[in-house]
């Protein structure tokens, strides 16, 4: 046999078992058909971040071949998302504009055939899931180099909405314009964090008379710079692709280190437990010398692990002073962490228990 002959041979191989994936993949979709149809009778919810892990960790466990559990993760992830919108279509706003990093996190978990929906402030996001205009909404909460995201809790006080899951995404950012030649680049557009993020490469790279100059997004950034000669942007990947604007450096981002981390919200959602769980509380801590001191000790005396704490000025109430945003390892029906939350239930305002990502 000719060496042609066996890479036919093999890709006859391939074509076979690519056909018994689809006949597979149909049949799995007709199941959960069924289960979509039972889940609108009895209202139960689509996405069950919980139910997911689980099935991504058993697989991972249980592989023994090539496929790695990150490649097993994004496989499943938009199997995942193609099996949501057979089940019940929903739809998904995030903190546009298309082609933000934003709408990168969204499309991770909810995968390319979902209806999104972008809008221009962490607010709509926020009403278009209130008013039940959406089902989900994905925010931005905290990166690893700026810090959390005060708008987003704010917002997490304010209304009465539950975070579903978390999702933590490497932030990569590119130099990007239509000029081959560096020395032609006259401007760059930029969010004024993404400017920030990469102090180090436009203080190296780029003459000191050229402009900065702050938009609203990274995607905004690369639209500009696509319509205009002489200009460049520091943007995603993902955003110089949608308006063909040639990358002329990648990763020019200062620490290779640089996550931000998103959260999926909605209204009266709450995920089962996985095993390995997160929990987000706002707790409201008198000002009376202590007080912070004896909550936290609550968390000492039950086992339970904080990970998180950030205080915020409260704006509403005479007997408070501070919002304090804990976060710690465990779910909300877990027995220690139920105790203490019912111990405490005057203060305390329950966030959301997911599955632990970060």
């Amino acid at each position: 046999m000719t060496s042609k002959q066996s890479i036919e041979s093999i890709r006859q191989q391939i074509d076979d078992i690519d056909q018994q994936l689809l006949y597979l993949l149909n049949e799995r979709m007709e199941l959960v058909k069924k289960i979509g149809l039972l889940k609108q009778t009895t209202k139960t919810a689509i996405y069950r971040p919980e139910r997911e892990k689980a099935i991504i960790d058993r697989l991972s466990s249980a592989s023994d071949g090539r496929l790695t559990a990150q490649a097993i993760e994004a496989i499943f992830l938009e199997i995942f998302a193609v099996s949501r919108n057979i089940e019940l279509p929903e739809k998904v706003a995030y903190l546009g504009p298309e082609g933000s990093f934003t709408h990168q996190a969204a499309e991770a978990r909810f995968g390319a055939m979902s209806d999104y929906i972008p809008l221009r402030n962490i607010q709509s996001v926020f009403d278009a899931v209130v008013t039940a205009r959406t089902r989900f909404g994905i925010i931005p909460v905290e990166n690893n180099q700026e810090g959390i995201v005060n708008e987003t809790i704010n917002l997490l006080s304010d209304n009465d909405i539950q975070i579903v899951a978390e999702i933590p995404m490497p932030i990569h950012l590119a130099f990007a314009s239509q000029e081959e030649r560096l020395s032609n680049v006259k401007k760059v557009y930029s969010k004024d964090i993404a400017f920030r993020q990469c102090s180090n490469f436009i203080e190296d790279y780029l003459a000191s008379d050229v402009e900065l100059i702050p938009v609203d997004s990274t995607s905004t950034a690369a639209r500009l710079a696509a319509a205009e000669r002489g200009s460049a942007a520091v943007c995603a990947h993902i955003a110089a692709k949608m308006y063909d604007l040639p990358v002329l450096f990648e990763n020019i981002e200062d620490s290779s280190d640089n996550y931000t981390r998103f959260l999926i919200i909605s209204q009266n959602f709450k995920n089962e437990r996985s095993g390995n769980d997160k929990t987000t509380i706002l707790a409201r801590i008198s000002a009376k010398p202590g007080s912070l001191a004896t909550f936290l000790q609550e968390f000492h005396h039950a086992d339970i692990n904080l990970v998180k704490i950030e205080s915020y000025p409260a704006k509403k109430g005479k007997n408070f002073s501070y919002w304090f945003l804990l976060e710690f390892l465990g779910h909300v029906d877990d027995p220690n962490v139920a105790e203490v939350m019912k111990k405490n239930d005057a203060i305390i305002k329950w966030l959301g228990s997911y599955p632990k990502l970060c």
